[in-house]
């Protein structure tokens, strides 16, 4: 049996689940994939079985023979911005099952009616299926011409076993003494709200001094600020994160866009508490208002400083339960289902 994936940036997450699926299903797997981005420089390790091609190195011609010499059983790929990857999709379209990937959620703009409205018309013809990491997602998909029973879910999922076994090894320690640390993750551009977290953070300590900390991990385009409370990592490889899910308390992502956020889904299975916009995808999912943490409209600094200060103002008993909470909620995605997912549609074959 081979696999074929189309992709563009891989991730430590996405690497966890093909992992899993090489070993459940015996699968040979096949990555054509683009470098690694400059802002998020992972550093991968693939079994035998697992076979890499770098992007670069192909042009139409060369990835179609690539593809045909494959000759894979399955073919995931990754958006629509790829004219090789969609012609290639269309060329096996008839023959096998052929998915497509993509984290959008429905806005009901102007260009998505347009972009829908083509994509009807078109993407029978590409792909027979359509994997999107959660709800957000489904109405995009149905627009797009996609039937219930094609439409997969959960596709992103973070390494479940690596972050949910350090919130066992860390249990016992943070019921003790919970610690006092926000953890932010992602990188330093203006989408994930970082300036906002930065100056409600700061405007919280000069309001109420506390002895709470903001740590943060990440790189990018904006200058870490300089402050005595907020601690800056740089990149973090997921391996290397131990310490700081040890230390850490309560995971914060204020995204203005962010279609999903792999983040929080890692944080949950590490049992951290958690702050989101109402923009970060991945709450629906993993947040209960009020039981594991707290939403607010993104790019609203004062509903952001509001759920900073719940939690500021939570006892340490209560923080440990709703950690306890979000690590019940990250069960629901793990790369052992989203292995089974995609071996379902192996087994069902392709539906026209």
């Amino acid at each position: 049996m081979k696999i074929l994936f189309f992709y563009t940036e891989l991730a430590e997450y996405f690497i966890s689940c093909v992992n899993t699926l090489s070993i459940k299903s015996n699968a040979e797997i096949h990555i054509v994939k683009w470098s690694v981005n400059k802002e998020a420089p992972f550093q991968f390790s693939f079994p035998e079985k697992i076979k890499t091609y770098n992007r670069r190195e192909y042009n139409k011609k060369s990835l179609v023979e690539l593809s045909e010499n494959i000759s894979p059983d399955l073919i995931y790929c990754s958006g629509w911005m790829e004219d090789d990857y969609l012609f290639i999709c269309k060329k096996f379209r008839n023959r096998i099952s052929t998915i497509i990937g993509f984290d959008n959620h429905w806005k009901g703009t102007v260009q998505q009616y347009i972009g829908t409205f083509a994509g009807r018309i078109l993407f029978h013809h590409y792909f027979s299926h359509c994997w999107v990491p959660g709800k957000p997602q489904i109405e995009f998909a149905k627009r797009l011409g996609f039937n219930n029973e094609n439409i997969l879910t959960g596709f992103y999922s973070c390494d479940y076993n690596f972050f949910h076994n350090l919130y066992l090894s860390n249990s016992e320690q943070k019921k003790k003494i919970f610690p006092h640390k926000l953890i932010f993750v992602g990188r330093y551009y203006a989408f994930k709200g970082i300036k906002d977290l930065w100056n409600a953070f700061m405007e919280i300590q000069n309001e109420n001094p506390n002895d709470w900390e903001l740590w943060c991990l990440g790189t990018g385009d904006i200058d870490p600020i300089l402050h005595p409370k907020i601690k800056h990592f740089g990149f973090v490889q997921p391996k290397d994160m131990e310490n700081i899910i040890r230390d850490g308390g309560v995971f914060v992502l204020p995204s203005t866009f962010e279609p999903w956020g792999v983040a929080v889904h890692e944080f949950s299975a590490a049992g951290f508490p958690l702050i989101c916009s109402n923009e970060v995808g991945a709450h629906e999912i993993f947040l209960r208002e009020n039981e594991n943490g707290f939403t607010f409209k993104a790019g609203d600094i004062n509903g952001l400083k509001s759920a900073m200060k719940k939690i500021i103002s939570l006892p340490n008993e209560k923080l440990f339960e709703m950690g306890e909470q979000s690590a019940e909620l990250a069960k629901q995605i793990t790369p052992d289902k989203w292995a089974d997912t995609l071996m379902s549609i192996l087994k069902t074959g392709n539906r026209n």
